[in-house]
């Protein structure tokens, strides 16, 4: 029993102290703080910070939703977006690819076009030098036929200057006269 008196005469002692302070207080140094203080501070804060806490998790959640929904639906814009511009870049080729052609088959048809006129400008080319050097020829060949008749007049003469008197002369002159209808 002597244990029971020690805890009396202690609890008696610290209910003096208690008293001459005016009460029940809560103790706010940390190294003197109880149980009892810290079960109370807990059960404010549960208390009263749950619906703070409660709503600003529920605010954050909710816009944490709401940004994950933009970035789907942004995403979706963006893959519609991708899709639109490759189908464009698909038609962009398939037109460049016929202009391509379009233009190898006009280049072709314009190479062949050429090559037919330059081939008929040379057949022109050819007909006019030989037209060109068949007319030279002639005229050479005239020329020729004309120097030779002269020279062959000139010898005749000569010739007949010589063989030929006037009488004979005048007998040539009646029957050449006569041959050609002139005579009486």
């Amino acid at each position: 029993m002597s244990t029971f008196s020690f805890l009396a005469t202690a609890a008696a002692e610290v209910a003096a102290e208690g008293g001459s302070e005016g009460g029940l207080g809560l103790n706010f140094d940390l190294l003197e703080t109880n149980l009892i203080n810290l079960v109370i501070i807990i059960g404010v804060l549960f208390f009263f910070g749950r619906k703070f806490l409660g709503k600003t998790l529920s605010e954050r959640r909710s816009n944490i939703e709401q940004a994950i929904q933009d970035a789907e639906k942004r995403q979706k814009e963006a893959a519609a977006s991708l899709a639109d511009a490759q189908q464009k870049l698909a038609q962009a080729q398939a037109e460049a690819e016929r202009i391509r052609a379009k233009g190898e088959e006009n280049a072709q048809a314009a190479r062949a076009a050429i090559l037919e006129k330059a081939a008929k400008d040379v057949e022109a080319v050819r007909k006019t030098a030989t037209q060109d050097l068949n007319a030279d020829r002639e005229r050479a060949i005239a020329e020729l036929r004309e120097r030779v008749a002269a020279m062959a007049m000139q010898r005749v003469e000569s010739q007949l200057q010589d063989h030929l008197d006037d009488s004979a002369q005048q007998q040539l002159i009646d029957r050449s006269i006569a041959l050609l209808g002139g005579g009486s």
